[in-house]
């Protein structure tokens, strides 16, 4: 797959890659990490083209067939999503689309033998890239990223920019390629879809790699990973917790060899001191000063990790409140129609509420309207006495003004702030000494949406209301917030598609659904599942089945598909029912063997206990038992996939009963 060498890249006085050289293997998926200014967009835009290295070389394989998102949604885009996602841009798919319909009407058209030829030609290609199941493989795909069967007739111009980036990355989807490159792909997701895309992207064939923020998609998803630092990229194998075990043994192996090189060299400069002006001990002092020398390329070779100055947030609590600090009973948001109704929630003292569901439902309008931003449709929305909010929307960094300071910019968000409190508050955010005189229209995204938290600390409240305050924080940065949210006596009520913050802060989920309704359920996310399963509620995390997945497609599966995409018949009713009985069976025999193999080992046990003097038949017993273990583990492996499609059975048929 590709290849590069000796890549470098300097921004001024700053250089960001260093000789760097890597080949990437076939089939893997690669996660690439670092500090926020280590040069990983960079690495990415040089590998895409967007931008040229300064020296270095990259090779790429002729049967290359890259995939990246854009900078920027196509910007004459075809005239539906669908029609876009098929045939728009310039994929590879796309572009072989739009050729062989060009083909098509050139011999409808104007029949000849040459026509008919070319069409042939390009026919073959066409079957051979599937080009004929590609409608049903664009709106399967489209229906996973959350869009409604609606919305992929619109014309892409009426869409969100977020929007528009997701439909970016359905076409990228579609083009198959075996080499896919993606810069937070989890961007602009809900979480059912980014369930989803993570699915999509376990099941992917080709090399993987991808940046992201997202702290359980780099546990769970890269098999690599790799760490770009002082401009020199280090290989990791695993995913991103193996990369931090092996790096901390690296780490300290390097601090034990500079410690060992700093005592050689010092002794090594004694001795030139001491004898460096005696004529008979000058050759020997010469000698030594090159090694000195020698030995400070060698420590400057050694790259310890200065331990980064640790950003520490205290929220400070104020009064407490009232036990009730928030009360819905009837509740109607929206805009213009309603998007969630009957809404029914209280929220206790120091509750920590996740709100989740889909893009679109109203979870950012649920928590603009309990800080009344937006007015309710209709229903109460009280606040509990002696509660006192603070409000951290989703587009906090459009609210701070760049001509200013960020001093300035703190201070205006509470009157009764010193500047010697708000200068400690910036300074347990790392903005240090004349740090908090810089303009804010001059800092990172990640800076900027640390100085909103600073804002957010000043105000003294006991009930945060946070839209996704992790957006542009960095790795160490979302796992400080967590920690001073999990430290923090208040109560809080939150929007977030990270699932390792959601886990780590939240006492309480509350899940929106498409129709309107909302429940709320005690616990993390697992509970959530598990207790909704228990209550009939559908499951908004269960993803929909992934496009080119490996294994076939069951009618469970299309159903939940058609569920999304508005397409729903009796038939697929009782074929579910007939795919679930037969599951069924086969548990139920699976429980059988499952149970003799059980008694086999515990036999195994019981005679190598017994003939434990006789080594060969130790040795032949013990085979057995290793034999029934590993096939044990398979049926279970089994049992697990078969229930699971029970219980998906069981909630799309609950699904498909409303609907029907």
């Amino acid at each position: 797959m590709i290849r590069f060498d000796g890549l470098k890249k300097s921004f001024g006085n700053k250089t960001v890659l260093e000789q760097v050289s890597y080949h990437f293997p076939d089939g893997e998926r690669l996660a690439l990490v670092g500090a926020n200014g280590a040069g990983k967009t960079t690495l990415l835009d040089i590998l895409t083209g967007v931008t040229e290295a300064d020296s270095g070389k990259i090779i790429k394989p002729a049967r290359l067939r890259l995939g990246y998102l854009p900078q920027e949604p196509n910007l004459a885009p075809l005239a539906t999503v669908v029609d876009e996602a098929v045939a728009g841009g310039d994929g590879y798919v796309q572009t072989l689309v739009r050729r062989h319909r060009a083909a098509l009407e050139a011999m409808t058209e104007s029949y000849s033998e040459a026509n008919h030829r070319a069409w042939e030609l390009l026919d073959d290609e066409y079957k051979q890239e599937q080009g004929y199941s590609l409608d049903s493989d664009a709106k399967a795909i489209l229906a996973g990223l959350g869009f409604t069967s609606h919305m992929m007739q619109q014309s892409p111009l009426t869409l969100s920019g977020g929007w528009r980036m997701r439909l970016e990355l359905a076409k990228i989807f579609l083009n198959r390629p075996n080499f896919l490159i993606l810069d937070e792909p989890t961007n602009h997701l809900d979480l059912p879809s980014l369930v989803w895309v993570e699915k999509w992207l376990e099941n992917f064939s080709g090399t993987l790699l991808f940046v992201s923020h997202d702290r359980s998609l780099l546990r769970r998803l890269p098999t690599i990973t790799l760490h770009l630092h002082n401009g020199k990229l280090t290989p990791y194998s695993g995913n991103f917790d193996a990369f931090l075990e092996e790096r901390e043994l690296r780490q300290e192996h390097e601090v034990a060899q500079a410690e060992s090189l700093r005592k050689r060299r010092e002794h090594l400069e004694k001795f030139v001191t001491r004898f460096g002006a005696k004529a008979t001990k000058a050759a020997q002092a010469q000698s030594k000063m090159k090694m000195i020398a020698r030995i400070r390329d060698l420590e400057s070779d050694v790259v310890i990790d200065e331990q980064m100055e640790s950003m520490h947030v205290d929220i400070p609590l104020g009064d407490p409140s009232g036990r009730e600090v928030l009360r819905i009973k009837g509740g109607s948001i929206g805009y213009t129609r309603p998007l969630s109704q009957n809404i029914n929630l209280l929220v206790e003292r120091s509750q920590k509420v996740a709100v989740i569901g889909a893009n679109g439902i109203g979870k950012s309008t649920l928590l603009k309207t309990v800080v009344s931003e937006l007015p309710a449709l209709s229903g109460a929305f009280e606040i509990g006495h002696n509660t006192r909010f603070a409000w951290f929307a989703q587009d906090q960094l459009t609210t701070l003004n760049p001509a200013k300071t960020i001093l300035e910019n703190v201070l205006e968000a509470s009157a009764n702030t010193t500047q010697s409190v708000a200068r400690g508050v910036l300074g347990s955010l790392l903005f240090k000494g004349d740090d908090v005189y810089k303009s804010v229209g001059v800092l990172s995204g990640g800076e900027k949406a640390r100085v909103g938290l600073a804002r957010l600390l000043l105000k003294g409240a006991n009930f945060l209301v946070m839209d996704e305050p992790t957006n542009h924080l960095d790795i160490s940065s979302c796992e400080v917030l967590s920690q001073a949210i999990l430290d923090y006596e208040g109560t809080v009520l939150f929007v977030s598609h990270d699932r390792e913050f959601i886990d780590s802060v939240c006492t309480h989920i509350y899940a929106m659904l498409p129709d309107g309704r909302g429940q709320l359920f005690e616990g993390k996310l697992q509970d959530y599942r598990r207790l909704a399963q228990k209550a009939g509620f559908p499951d908004v995390l269960d993803p929909l089945p992934v496009s080119g997945s490996r294994g076939d497609v069951s009618s469970v599966q299309t159903a939940q598909i058609n569920l999304r995409t508005g397409k729903i018949s009796e038939q697929e009713v009782t074929q579910i029912k007939r795919e679930a009985q037969k599951n069924q069976r086969a548990i139920e025999k699976l429980d059988s063997e499952m149970s003799r193999l059980q008694k086999v080992i515990s036999d195994c046990d019981r005679q190598m206990e017994e003939s434990h003097s006789d080594f060969s038949r130790v040795a032949s017993i013990s085979a057995e038992k290793q034999s029934s273990e590993a096939r044990l583990a398979s049926l279970e492996e089994q049992w697990l996939d078969l229930s699971e499609k029970i219980e998906s059975a069981k909630n799309t048929l609950i699904e498909l009963g409303r609907s029907l």
